[in-house]
């Protein structure tokens, strides 16, 4: 089987976007992370801003954010709830950039949605919660938020976004062709093993 497809799944700070960009630039594939966020707020009418918090995210817990993402939407989509929306609007993007061709697509639950096709590799990308601290201060900052919480918040939402959407467990090796660690490995030895998974 030749692979056309690699979905990079990872925890927050683990490096995943990082490796997946790298893996795309070595096999000269299209690399979607962000874009998928414009192709998704384009194909639902949602702005980018508020796509990019639903999408990958569990409902927030504001009383406000849970009940609009759970309302539906007279007149649209046949009173279908944002969230469903944006779910279904999510699949159709992600089904058709791997119809185009090879790529690399970070997050949004692309594994599962792509799980019928016989030319994908998942990966799954994880680390220890110390390197992974270390990593989203020096990349993005201090917060008021500890760098631990700031990991297990961003964590628990896409764990309960992924369970809710595939009825799977996130992060589970079953789910996944390889699971690696970004601290152990090293970004460079991570992004070599995709590429030769993927060129087998």
């Amino acid at each position: 089987m030749e692979t056309k497809i690699i979905t990079i799944s990872r925890e927050f700070g683990s490096g995943g976007r990082t490796i997946g960009r790298a893996v795309a630039e070595k096999l000269q594939i299209p690399f979607y992370d962000k874009e998928l966020v414009e192709q998704i707020a384009l194909g639902s009418g949602f702005a980018p801003t508020f796509v990019e918090e639903q999408v990958e995210h569990s409902p927030s817990r504001s009383r406000f954010s849970y009940a609009f993402s759970h309302q539906s939407v007279p007149g649209v989509m046949n009173g279908l709830s944002t969230a469903d929306i944006l779910w279904t609007v999510q699949c159709s993007v992600i089904m058709d950039l791997a119809e185009k061709g090879p790529c690399v697509i970070v997050g949004r639950n692309a594994d599962y949605i792509l799980k019928d096709r016989s030319d994908v590799l998942d990966v799954f990308i994880h680390a220890p919660m110390d390197f992974r601290a270390d990593r989203i201060v020096r990349l993005y900052g201090e917060s008021e938020k500890s760098p631990e919480a700031r990991l297990n918040e961003k964590d628990k939402r896409r764990k309960v976004n992924y369970q809710h959407y595939t009825g799977k467990v996130w992060g589970h090796a079953n789910n996944y062709d390889l699971c690696l660690n970004s601290s152990l490995l090293g970004i460079d030895t991570c992004v070599d093993m995709i590429v030769t998974a993927a060129r087998k």
